[in-house]
C-alpha cells in the first residue's frame, strides 16, 4: 500500500512540475493544484497509513496509541485544503483578469511569434 501511495504521490508531483513548466497561465494554475494535492496526500501520509484505525482515543486511554490514527495530519490536510481552495479561486481571477487587460494568456504577456 505505501508503493502505491508514494507512487501517486510522485505521478502528481511529475505532472504538476511538467504543468508548471508550460506556457499558458491556466496550465501553470492545474500544476500548482497538482504539487498542492501532492504536498497534502504526502503530509497526510507522515500519520501512519492504515485502515480502520480511529483517530480519537477512547476516555479511559484504553488500547495502544500504535491502533489509532494521528490527527494532527488530518488537521493540517484539511486546512491545507481550504487554503488551496482559497488560494487557487485568487489566482483564476487574477488571470482572468490579465487576459482581460492583456488580450493572451502566455505567462509572458505576449504570444510568440509563430
Amino acid at each position: 500500500m505505501e508503493a502505491i501511495y508514494a507512487l501517486a504521490i510522485g505521478t502528481l508531483v511529475a505532472a504538476g512540475v511538467w504543468a508548471l513548466l508550460r506556457p499558458r497561465t491556466f496550465q501553470v494554475v492545474v500544476g500548482l493544484s497538482l504539487l498542492s494535492y501532492a504536498t497534502n496526500l504526502f503530509i497526510f501520509g507522515m500519520g501512519r497509513l492504515g485502515e480502520n484505525r480511529p483517530p480519537i482515543l477512547p476516555p479511559d486511554g484504553g488500547a495502544s496509541p500504535t491502533l489509532y490514527a494521528d490527527p494532527l495530519p488530518q488537521a493540517l490536510v484539511l486546512t491545507a485544503i481550504v487554503i488551496g481552495f482559497a488560494t487557487t479561486a485568487l489566482f483564476l481571477v487574477v488571470l482572468l483578469a490579465l487576459r482581460g487587460l492583456s488580450g493572451t494568456d502566455h505567462v509572458d504577456g505576449r504570444e510568440p511569434d509563430r
